[in-house]
């Protein structure tokens, strides 16, 4: 017989359940009915009454704007992962126990650090420090690429189409360091504690007899770490990167200081102006903008913006579906 506490329990929390799928419903409802006008507007009408589309229209506004968010934040999965799996390595199975604890309330620490914070950190200290490692890069790599780009097919691509990733302009710098790699790095920072926390909490939860076992058949410590922390985590490593490319995908004010906005669509990564984000566009441009079309357009911009992230989410459950806890393939 089902108590009057269960059946209590349960109905609070499918209430609670339904409460969630309505706000999401009442939320996307909001951005579609009032970003509808910009959608199917003329190119001639958003020339007219949005200021800052800069004779695009939405579609090509939009896409270069959701280009710059992709790529900033690939760029800072790129960078934050590695490190971040290291770090919850070294805390979970290298360090004292005391210092592991230190370093583990850090970088729970970081993780509470608003973005406006890193932001101003960015463009006054770490922007000036980074100028001669892009500078390096510059010289380094630009003659390389240049000479690559003579051979027939990468010159071609090179020279016909913008987004072709192998160019000369790839690590061409030009100061300031207000590029799109200077803000995947920012976001690279802010993730790292996110995905750090989570990966060392999955670490922590290997089986102890796993890794009694491989070390008792010889493995060192680095074997022991490949053959069973590293495969039983591999879900959680999973989505904690899920988790801070969500984080990533939405940031706006870290960026909105950092970048140098453009909207073109080139992977001329460390040149300024090129590129900007969602979030950021909205940002910069919607406490000035203008009852109507341009509000519209800006808010069309976020339901672009609600989309891709529910479709990342999306995806990342159904990779995190696909490993069992063990770490194998269902």
């Amino acid at each position: 017989m089902v108590s009057a506490g269960d059946r209590w329990f349960s109905g609070i929390s499918m209430t609670a359940g339904i409460i969630i799928i309505v706000v999401l419903g009442a939320v996307a409802l909001f951005l579609l009915y009032e970003s509808w006008p910009a959608f199917v507007a003329s190119r001639k009408a958003i020339e007219e009454n949005v200021s800052f589309a800069n004779g695009q229209s939405f579609w090509q506004f939009a896409g270069a704007t959701m280009f710059g968010t992709i790529l900033s934040s690939i760029i800072a999965l790129a960078i934050a992962v590695p490190f971040s799996i290291a770090i919850a390595l070294f805390i979970s199975h290298y360090a004292p126990r005391k210092f592991a604890s230190a370093l583990g309330y850090i970088i729970d620490l970081l993780a509470a650090i608003p973005s406006v914070v890193f932001g101003l950190w960015g463009m006054r200290s770490l922007e000036p420090a980074m100028r001669p490692i892009f500078e390096w890069f510059d010289s380094f790599f630009t003659p390389i690429l240049t000479w690559l780009c003579k051979f027939p097919p990468l010159g071609y691509m090179a020279n016909r189409f913008d987004w072709w990733p192998i160019t000369p302009q790839l690590v061409h710098f030009s100061p300031p360091a207000r590029n799109i790699l200077m803000g995947g790095l920012i976001l690279a920072i802010m993730v790292l504690p996110i995905i750090t926390s989570l990966c060392r909490e999955v670490f922590l939860q290997t089986p102890s007899l796993l890794e009694e076992a491989a070390m008792g058949l010889g493995a060192t410590r680095w074997e022991m770490i490949k053959m069973t922390v590293l495969p039983v985590g591999r879900s959680g490593i999973v989505s904690a990167s899920m988790l801070g490319l969500g984080r990533a995908l939405g940031e706006t004010m870290a960026l909105l200081m950092v970048l140098s906005a453009g909207t073109s669509v080139n992977f001329w990564i460390m040149s300024p102006g090129q590129h900007s984000t969602i979030a950021s566009q909205i940002a910069l441009k919607f406490p000035e903008a203008q009852s109507g079309l341009e509000r519209q357009f800006l808010i069309g911009l976020g339901l672009l913006l609600f989309v891709l992230t529910f479709v990342v989410n999306f995806i990342a459950r159904r990779i995190v579906a696909h490993y069992s806890v063990e770490g194998g393939k269902k």
